[in-house]
């Protein structure tokens, strides 16, 4: 087991490592940029050590002064969180470099996973249905041939992409050089890499991801679905466990489906399989080979600690847990609060001058700010994650929606209203909503 772990990262996500390390019998070290000194995760951690300016490219992105920090503190191991430095395949070679365990998969998996023509190629090994895509576009005559059989509209896409960067919806034939030039520019731009490659755009599909977790001795196992099509410009807005359109049977058959896939290439840790779900089919998209926002609904519907499981799967213990433990019960929806305007979304940094987070049965808070916490302009506008769990959907919608009523932030603008107006919509309360959602919610 680990004596000392440091935790590369801020904010909620640096809490909620810390507080699985703390229950584990870890010490931790917290790094932290100059505008984060007086940050909860600071705060509360055994250690803490300053890696930079306020930039994240000057601090939490450091990579020499991370690697400097778990030096001099003489950790064994660094929990990237999720963001920042989580899939970067450099980070993790030069953390095994030091002879310091990576909490999350080896760096060839990160390098493998995060190209998308890479882990595509992987999952259709393993007859994981993936979107008709062309790989190949340097020859007009195949992008042609491709519209042809799968029909317009098509969608560009950044192969190294992620959060909505390089990619370009192209509905009429006219628009594909534009589109495949401009998604090159923004992907080098954003990734350093220009790689692009088409696929067919699904139009209505739901997006909803599975949970995987492996140990070093081969076992893996799944642990549910996550329905995440709340989404504004491709980012996560509510997610909820399980998906209200799944039945055992599809869920079995599509796990048992990304279990083989984890398996062949000997995956390590937990890591998420990104689905897109439209007329009773899956086509996957992409795996994230970390962490995600979005964990705590499957903790609360299957009752299993995930970051506790990541840091023992990472020591080199084998999983305790069996498939046949996995019982997914009740029903959890997570709304991610960002300290931004509700309408406009421009982010809002500042004083909190009045906090009260809510509480009660079946309502949880992961969150690192506290009143009189400034938040910094710097860094992402989440300031933290409100799930509630239910016997059953009616039920968790009806706690979410008396919890959000009870948050009080003040000082500064939040979305907590958007989230109270889209969990009372209609729409909503069916199940049936698909990615589309927001760009028609008013």
């Amino acid at each position: 087991m680990f004596k000392k772990i440091l935790i590369a990262n801020r904010g909620e996500i640096a809490l909620r490592v810390l507080r699985a390390c703390r229950e584990l019998g870890i010490k931790t070290v917290a790094i932290h940029s100059e505008a984060d000194e007086t940050a909860m995760h600071v705060r509360m951690a055994d250690e803490s050590i300053c890696v930079g300016p306020a930039s994240a490219q000057s601090s939490y992105l450091n990579i020499p002064a991370i690697i400097t920090a778990a030096t001099l503190t003489n950790v064994d191991g660094i929990h990237p969180g999720y963001g920042f430095l989580s899939e970067n395949q450099r980070f993790a070679e030069i953390i095994e470099e030091h002879n310091i365990k990576f909490i999350g998969p080896h760096s060839n998996h990160i390098k493998i996973m995060g190209n998308k023509i890479d882990a595509k190629k992987i999952m259709d090994e393993n007859n994981v249905p993936t979107v008709p895509g062309l790989n190949d576009i340097s020859d007009i005559k195949n992008i042609k041939n491709f519209i042809k059989n799968v029909k317009l509209p098509i969608i560009v896409k950044a192969a190294s992409g992620g959060g909505g960067k390089g990619m370009r919806v192209v509905s009429k034939s006219d628009e594909i050089e534009n589109a495949i030039n401009s998604a090159k520019a923004e992907a080098k731009k954003s990734f350093n890499d220009d790689k692009v490659y088409l696929e067919k755009f699904l139009t209505t599909p739901k997006h909803i991801e599975i949970q995987i977790l492996s140990d070093a001795h081969g076992n893996v196992i799944t642990l549910g679905e996550r329905d995440c099509s709340i989404q504004r410009k491709h980012q996560k807005l509510i997610e909820e466990s399980p998906s209200e359109l799944l039945s055992n049977e599809k869920r079995k058959e599509i796990s048992d489906l990304c279990k083989k896939a984890v398996s062949s290439i000997g995956y390590e840790g937990v890591g998420t399989l990104e689905f897109l779900y439209e007329d009773d089919n899956f086509y996957f998209m992409e795996m994230n080979t970390r962490l995600q926002v979005e964990h705590p609904v499957t903790e609360m519907v299957t009752g299993i600690d995930l970051v506790k499981e990541q840091i023992l799967a990472a020591s080199g213990e084998k999983l305790k847990i069996s498939q046949s433990d996995i019982q997914i019960k009740g029903h959890s929806i997570e709304c991610r609060i960002n300290a931004e305007h509700p309408e406009s979304f421009i982010p809002s940094p500042g004083k909190i001058t009045q906090y009260h987070q809510p509480g009660g049965l079946g309502v949880r808070v992961d969150s690192a700010v506290y009143q009189g916490y400034s938040v910094p302009p710097h860094y992402d506008s989440m300031i933290g994650k409100l799930i509630t769990y239910a016997d059953n959907r009616k039920e968790c919608i009806a706690r979410m929606n008396r919890a959000l009523e009870e948050y009080i932030i003040m000082g500064i603008n939040t979305n907590i209203q958007l989230h109270q107006k889209i969990i009372m919509s209609e729409e909503f309360k069916s199940g049936k909503y698909d990615i589309n959602f927001m760009s028609t919610f008013n």
